[in-house]
């Protein structure tokens, strides 16, 4: 995570602040974060998937390319989620469909 953050922080512009929702998991709220000072993190409230975009993108890429098969191995299980997951990077206007909330578009 910390290498995470690390990552993101090069790509805020110069004299801009990022602030990142991120859910409760332990990685992201550990006191051993080595939080950069153009990042803050807020957390979103437990049990909450629809304030968390990225759970519909993995509901999205269940229900397309995952779900009702039989792996033959772990190593399937990879390659059909490095599949799954190109597929849906070559589709950006998909991901920001799946991420869109009609009530965040009041504000």
């Amino acid at each position: 995570m910390n290498l995470h953050l690390a990552e993101i922080s090069l790509h805020v512009a110069p004299g801009a602040h990022a602030v990142l929702l991120m859910d409760q998991a332990g990685w992201h709220l550990t006191p051993k974060l080595e939080l950069p000072s153009n990042i803050s993190i807020v957390a979103i409230p437990s049990k909450c998937p629809e304030l968390n975009p990225v759970e519909n993108v993995w509901q999205f890429m269940r229900d397309n390319w995952l779900s009702n098969r039989v792996f033959s191995s772990y190593d399937d299980i990879v390659d059909h989620c490095c599949d799954a997951w190109n597929k849906l990077v070559d589709q950006p206007w998909k991901i920001m469909s799946i991420g869109l909330r009609d009530w965040a578009r009041e504000f």
